[in-house]
Formats: structure tokens, sequence, C-alpha cells
């Protein structure tokens, strides 16, 4: 039989380095879940992603155990890191910051294919985008679907 579930646990940790600290220790306590066991289990299965905010999913149960989803580096870091830069325009409107190319914007849209609520790369690469123009990061270049022969 299915175990009852009690609560969701939204987080952002950057992988491999989750300890009881805030935020980690005190979102899992107020809900009773293993702080150490969530740590060393979130730990071994994101040392590929070691230092990058990855943003983690805990199912908690009526018994206190859990589960967990990893989901894939937010698309805003992935372009601050294409564009090399700390952080975005404080008027995304007016100052553009920084900028990326069109094939930068796809490598992130296939990267985050799988959490987006896209069927095709060319509004996948048209999210990415998007998030790339409201940080004030101009894409560079023509669009793929824009360059075809007609």
């Amino acid at each position: 039989m299915a175990k009852e579930v009690e609560t969701f646990i939204k987080l952002q940790v950057k992988g491999g380095q989750a300890n009881p600290a805030p935020p980690v220790g005190p979102a899992l306590g107020a809900k009773g879940v293993n702080i150490m066991e969530f740590c060393k289990r979130f730990n071994a299965d994101t040392q590929d992603k070691m230092g990058q905010v990855v943003p983690v999913i805990i199912t908690v149960f009526k018994d206190k155990s859990f589960s967990f989803v990893i989901k894939t580096t937010p698309a805003a870091v992935q372009l601050l890191q294409a564009a090399g830069l700390k952080g975005g325009s404080p008027q995304s409107n007016r100052q553009k910051v920084g900028s990326v190319t069109w094939d930068q914007v796809q490598v992130i849209a296939e990267d985050k294919m799988a959490d987006l609520n896209a069927f095709k790369m060319e509004s996948a690469m048209k999210m990415i985008a998007g998030t790339a123009r409201s940080m004030g990061i101009n894409v560079n270049g023509d669009a793929p679907w824009d360059t075809e022969e007609a």
C-alpha cells in the first residue's frame, strides 16, 4: 500500500553541499524529517553538480520518511554562467548587462527540457530567451527558426 503524503518541501541547495544549516535544517526539522539522512543522500546524488544551485522537491510522508526529486539548475543561473555575469540588470528594459548567443540558449533549453512545459525545442528556446530578456541579457544573432529559406 502507498504511503500517505503529508507535505512537499521545495528548496534550492548547492549540489554536494547540503548541511543542517539554514535553509535545509529549519525547513526539514519543522516537518520532523531526519536532516542528516537527507543531507547524506542529497550530497551523494549531486556530486556531479558540485557548487551549482540545484532545486529539489522533498516529499514528506506521514511516518516522517521522505523521498526527493532533483531538478535541473534554474535557467537564470545557467544564463548568468553563460554570459559570465554575477547578476542581472536592475532595469532590464533599459539597461542591458550582457549577451548570449542562440547556440548557448539552445544548450540551456536542451538541459532544461525535462523541467519545462514545452514539447518543441523552439518553444523551449523562446522561454529561455524570455528569461534572458527579463534579466537584462541580450540574445545575439538571428533565431534559428527565422533563418529558414522561403
